[in-house]
């Protein structure tokens, strides 16, 4: 069965090669994101669930082991681990690729659509979609607070 394992902040890869070199099958989902680091567009890999990754054990026989693992917070359920369901891991592992990467697929937005801006120099700022430029990865939006058009990254975006 697959459990979810709740580990310190930044700790997820080495408890998940902690629990591999004693034999315990693990999951580490991660996205590929593009975000400002030290006002820089830069991709970055992040975990997909910070904190959690998902193991397939037997909760009878390794429970015990796996919660006084360096870096283990607690098996999710604690006292009695929650099985994840199958369907959830297989949804996770269809979209991974050969390096643990989880594919995303864009999010479209359509003209007129109330957006607000979630990363760069105009964060937290509310527009109206106009278009794309340059297939997906550029947006135009017209901003609703001083009315200008601003041409953006689409990752950049959330809906408002």
């Amino acid at each position: 069965m697959w459990y979810a394992i709740y580990t310190k902040h930044g700790k997820e890869d080495s408890v998940a090669s902690r629990l591999q070199m004693i034999g315990i099958e693990v999951l580490n989902p991660k996205i590929r994101m593009r975000k400002f680091r030290r006002n820089r567009l830069a991709d970055v890999i992040e975990n997909l669930f910070p904190c959690y990754l998902f193991a397939n054990f037997d909760a009878d026989r390794y429970s015990h082991l796996i919660t006084f693992t360096r870096g283990v917070r607690y098996i999710v359920g604690k006292r009695s681990p929650v099985a994840v369901q199958d369907e959830v891991m297989e949804t996770i592992r269809d979209n991974m690729q050969s390096d643990n990467l989880v594919v995303v697929g864009m999010q479209r937005f359509a003209k007129g659509d109330a957006v607000r801006i979630k990363d760069g120099p105009f964060r937290e700022f509310c527009g109206i979609f106009e278009k794309e430029i340059r297939g997906s990865e550029r947006v135009m939006i017209l901003l609703n607070t001083i009315h200008i058009r601003v041409e953006l990254d689409s990752f950049c975006l959330a809906v408002a």
